[in-house]
């Protein structure tokens, strides 16, 4: 009996990260509506105005980012890095805007936070790739075909494959 309940906490263990996920099922589409999602002008990210803080930061953070290059490992090894690339991305505006410490990979944003969509922000993770959305605008270095490094980005993106996460109470 002892075997047989060890081996079903074993197998729930494991199983509980990839059984219990959300699954994205609709594509990321960036529609400004006003008060309630982040403005994007010639580039840059601007929050609502009634934003929480966090999520300014995050905006900010993001903004930081712009223009710097896609750089394999860029922002683990060194968080004010040269390049950033997926999940150095999505860890330096969570890390900036007071939600995380420290950098995840793609495959540790898997299990970050809660489950399914946030708020204010969500990620989008999947096994080699992660991207997020602050205030209903996308964040992300790839979506286009391309490794083109960090930037806001308004157009659709599929998410076959993805599951979404938030940090808590965002």
């Amino acid at each position: 009996m002892r075997i047989v309940t060890f081996f079903c906490l074993v197998i729930f263990s494991l199983c509980q990260s990839a059984c219990f996920q959300v699954k994205a099922k609709e594509p990321v589409v960036y529609k400004f509506e006003h008060g309630r999602t982040a403005l994007l002008r010639d580039g840059l990210a601007y929050a609502p105005k009634n934003a929480p803080k966090a999520v300014i930061k995050a905006i900010a953070a993001g903004n930081r980012l712009q223009g710097k290059p896609y750089k394999w490992g860029g922002g683990h090894a060194c968080f004010n890095d040269t390049g950033y690339d997926c999940s150095g991305t999505c860890s330096y505006v969570l890390r900036e805007a007071g939600l995380i410490n420290g950098c995840l990979t793609s495959r540790g944003f898997l299990d970050f936070g809660k489950r399914g969509e946030g708020k204010w922000i969500t990620l989008y993770s999947r096994n080699g790739h992660v991207f997020m959305t602050v205030a209903g605008l996308r964040l992300d270095t790839g979506g286009d075909g391309s490794h083109s490094g960090p930037k806001w980005k308004p157009w659709r993106r599929g998410v076959g494959g993805y599951i979404m996460r938030h940090p808590s109470g965002y």
